[in-house]
């Protein structure tokens, strides 16, 4: 399956230290938000969320409005990132799911044989996702921050396809990749397919920046990534140049493979905690990069928050760009105080620290 040719979208205006950073421009500070920024910890996602499910959240445009702007209101985050989900294009791909507290989404008809894939479709974004728009335009018109749009990377997208639900050892994405590689490339040519055109159409739609999740990806060895992986991933970048919005590549557990994903695009990679950030660059200069805080931190107290956070500042203060943030999603039981250290500390950073 080829990737669909379309017009390109214009490219966005406005600057921004996060749009700065993105571009390899350095400040006087490095850029801050996180991800999950929207979520559990605050009290009034708790109570938007009250008595609804995520799916009916994210598809709730008044709701997935309130949700995007509730972290930024409070923090004053440099960018706000769309509340949605990953599984968001699975039920009008032809997957049949649900979101269950405590699990993360069960895919009730896995995908493990080509008789499965028959089923899948390929996304539609405007006619089968028009919440998701209507969501993005009006986020524009509040926001004086950047807006970040996102979907999962085909890898993630496909472990729960095929493994049915959070995995701990993917193993059976990983057999089906080395075993049967005819499956596994149709599926990625519905996937590539599928995230292009959802990201090209969020940009369209308003999106300034647009992260691609590839939250399992670490799975992988090297080897396994080129062979089975970075083809798919590289169309994806290369379809997304056009649009002059900033492209960040995010992945978990991924050291052994970022010179795999340097190679696969993206303006800037994302890293986890698992790395040091001047150990990154040695592998991914001169693309500048998002990271890396544990999330576990912001579980401790403001002191030693702020202490580890400058710690990360000072690993980034020699990258062409750096963007503050977590090594994963913020934890539901983040305390509020805590946020607010680490908010403090590096928007209160100077070029001094750098």
């Amino acid at each position: 399956m080829s990737l669909p040719e379309t017009e390109a979208p214009k490219p966005p205006t406005g600057g921004s230290l996060f749009l700065d950073a993105c571009r390899g421009q350095r400040s006087d500070r490095p850029p801050i938000w996180v991800m999950r920024q929207a979520g559990r910890y605050l009290p009034e996602y708790r109570r938007l969320r009250s008595g609804r499910s995520m799916l009916e959240a994210v598809r709730t445009p008044d709701i997935a409005i309130e949700a995007t702007l509730q972290p930024i209101r409070r923090f004053g985050f440099d960018a706000a990132i769309l509340f949605s989900d990953l599984t968001v294009p699975f039920a009008p791909m032809g997957v049949d799911f649900d979101i269950r507290e405590g699990v993360g989404p069960v895919i009730h008809h896995p995908i493990r044989s080509k008789e499965d894939l028959a089923g899948v479709r390929l996304l539609e974004p405007e006619q089968h996702l028009p919440f998701v728009f209507e969501t993005i335009r009006e986020l524009r018109r509040q926001l004086n921050v950047p807006l970040i749009g996102f979907t999962g990377a085909p890898f993630t997208l496909a472990s729960y396809m095929i493994e049915g639900g959070p995995s701990k050892d993917l193993r059976r994405t990983r057999r089906m990749l080395i075993a049967e590689p005819q499956l596994w490339s149709e599926l990625m040519d519905v996937l590539s397919a599928s995230v292009l055109r959802y990201l090209r159409a969020q940009i369209e739609a308003g999106a300034q920046a647009v992260q691609l999740f590839d939250s399992w990806v670490g799975a992988l060895d090297e080897a396994s990534y080129r062979e089975s992986l970075l083809p798919w991933m590289r169309r994806i970048f290369e379809g997304l140049k056009a649009t002059g919005a900033p492209v960040i590549h995010f992945g978990t557990s991924t050291s052994a493979i970022l010179a795999a994903m340097q190679d696969a695009g993206g303006d800037v990679i994302g890293v986890d905690w698992r790395i040091d950030l001047r150990a990154a660059a040695r592998v991914l200069r001169p693309t500048p990069l998002q990271g890396n805080l544990d999330p576990a931190i912001l579980l401790t107290n403001p002191e030693i928050v702020r202490r580890r956070a400058q710690r990360v500042i000072d690993e980034g203060a020699s990258l062409p760009g750096h963007i503050f943030n977590l090594g994963h999603g913020i934890l539901p039981e983040t305390p509020i105080e805590n946020v607010e250290a680490l908010v403090e500390t590096v928007q209160g950073a100077r070029l001094s620290s750098w």
